[in-house]
């Protein structure tokens, strides 16, 4: 892929993945063909500030997983009240690395 366009790409998107894993996001985005531009301009990433309110409100319910994809967990936490409200509490703090590495594993899927 062109380097302006992963260039571009990068600075929309940083804020959706961890800072660590952007050098080797371009370079896989680099390494890419051209054909994949218009599925990656498409890919849903999920906002982390967004699971972290979901969380905070709903997290005993488990709709801040449901949101970024992990069904089963989601279940779980519905079904224990947030693990009793103890893995509600912890995922205020996890949630966002979770949605960003989500969101880098759903990117490096489609490339």
């Amino acid at each position: 892929m062109e380097t302006s366009k992963v260039d571009t790409y990068i600075i929309a998107n940083a804020k959706s993945f961890k800072s660590e894993q952007i050098p080797f996001i371009r370079e896989r985005l680099l390494a890419a063909d051209d054909s994949k531009w218009v599925a990656l301009q498409s890919i849903p990433l999920k906002d982390s500030t967004t699971s972290l309110i979901l969380s905070i409100l709903l997290g005993y319910l488990g709709i801040d997983r449901f949101y970024i994809g992990d069904i089963g967990l989601g279940i779980f936490k519905l079904i224990t009240c947030g693990g009793f409200g103890f893995w509600a509490i912890i995922d205020w703090f996890l949630i966002i690395g979770a949605t960003k590495s989500k969101n880098t594993n759903y990117l490096l899927s489609l490339i």
